[in-house]
């Protein structure tokens, strides 16, 4: 099962927004990303046909290679 809630990172822990469905001792997998973040704003409007996972990454690697640039 996937959801998606809010969070409060405050002082090194994430406060969330509302309960979570798991009991304790339950292994959930989770990926963290800033609601502000540009990447987020654009992703449905820009026509990528790949996860925003992927488009993490490949923008990582461009900003990786624009760095390498004397």
């Amino acid at each position: 099962m996937a959801i998606t809630v809010d969070a409060v990172y405050e002082n090194g822990v994430l406060k969330l927004s509302e309960p979570l469905p798991w009991k304790d001792g339950d292994t959930v997998r989770i990926a963290v990303t800033s609601v502000d973040s540009p990447l987020l704003k654009a992703y449905g409007i820009m026509g990528w046909k790949g996860t925003s996972e992927e488009l993490d990454h490949l923008l990582a690697e461009i900003e990786s290679d624009e760095d390498e640039v004397p």
